[in-house]
């Protein structure tokens, strides 16, 4: 296999802010779904979101690392698949439940309780199980990676964005229904739009090596949608819950991970291409498994 641990993308500073601007509009956006009754009622019967969170954050992160070694993939591939793990619920998983006949409210409710985690988890999981696998260790000391720091890009550009939607639902509604669904449907257009801006200027780089690591970022993408299925069995939760928690789960927010690699991790090739292949395909087979399940009504 080509060396990708020595491929860097180029990124400029002005693109990674405009990246972390939409990536806010994204997430203010998913937020104008949620309003406090949704965390309360989720409080008073918490099983099926503790066991959604123990799948992300536990759960993926540590099979993420089970394949690393069986594969024993190239250090920058591994850290990509570990930092995709470590990120939350990607924001296009409440209408991919939704599709599946799934619970919604679940999801949602996830994304947004998994966002405020991701400002300890996401930076601790990284650093946690990448040191854990002695080339991506490497890169770890590398790049100097600060906890504190990603923990407070994260909040600039999720929690934030996650509280003043809540706030725009809970004061203004009428204002939040006026303009959810457009601003959902614009801001992601935005978002991939300029995601295929970004690479443009690395297009040639990245078609050349993706295809050394589509075949994992499928199985990785795989095992993230069996653990889940497989953590929401073990709980005991409904099928109904069942399906929210799967995807949940095979659903990561790639974007987030493509922020952090090109502001932390200098766009280190390896990463970059994990990330944004998994921005593509994720969004393919939850579709696919969300038309699978549509077919049959889930039990509640």
């Amino acid at each position: 296999m080509t060396d990708l641990d020595s491929i860097v993308l180029n990124f400029s500073p002005t693109g990674l802010l405009v990246m972390n601007a939409i990536l806010a509009i994204v997430m203010f956006s998913v937020a104008l779904d949620l309003k406090p009754s949704d965390f309360a009622r989720l409080l008073r019967a918490p099983k099926p979101l503790l066991a959604g969170l123990v799948s992300q954050f536990v759960v993926l992160p540590a099979l993420t690392f089970a394949m690393i070694l069986v594969l024993q993939p190239q250090a920058s591939i591994a850290l990509g698949l570990i930092l995709v793990a470590a990120c939350p619920g990607g924001n296009i998983s409440n209408f991919i439940t939704h599709r599946a006949g799934g619970n919604a409210a679940l999801s949602v409710s996830m994304t947004g309780c998994a966002t405020m985690g991701a400002i300890v988890l996401t930076p601790l999981n990284i650093a946690f199980w990448g040191q854990l696998y002695a080339p991506s260790r490497e890169i770890l000391s590398a790049v100097a990676i600060d906890p504190v720091r990603i923990g407070i890009t994260v909040s600039l550009m999720l929690l934030l964005p996650l509280l003043a939607g809540i706030a725009l639902y809970r004061y203004r509604p009428e204002i939040a229904h006026l303009i959810r669904r457009p601003l959902q449907s614009l801001s992601m257009l935005i978002f991939l739009g300029f995601i295929v801006l970004a690479l443009a200027a690395n297009w040639a780089v990245f078609l050349n090596y993706a295809r050394y690591v589509i075949l994992i970022v499928v199985l990785h993408n795989a095992v993230a949608l069996a653990g889940g299925y497989a953590t929401a069995r073990l709980a005991r939760v409904s099928p109904y819950d069942r399906r929210a928690i799967t995807i949940e789960t095979g659903i990561q927010n790639s974007g987030l991970g493509l922020v952090l690699i090109f502001g932390f991790f200098h766009g280190l090739g390896g990463m970059a291409v994990i990330a944004a292949l998994w921005g593509v395909w994720h969004a393919i087979s939850g579709l696919v498994l969300a038309r699978l399940w549509s077919r049959t009504e889930a039990v509640r």
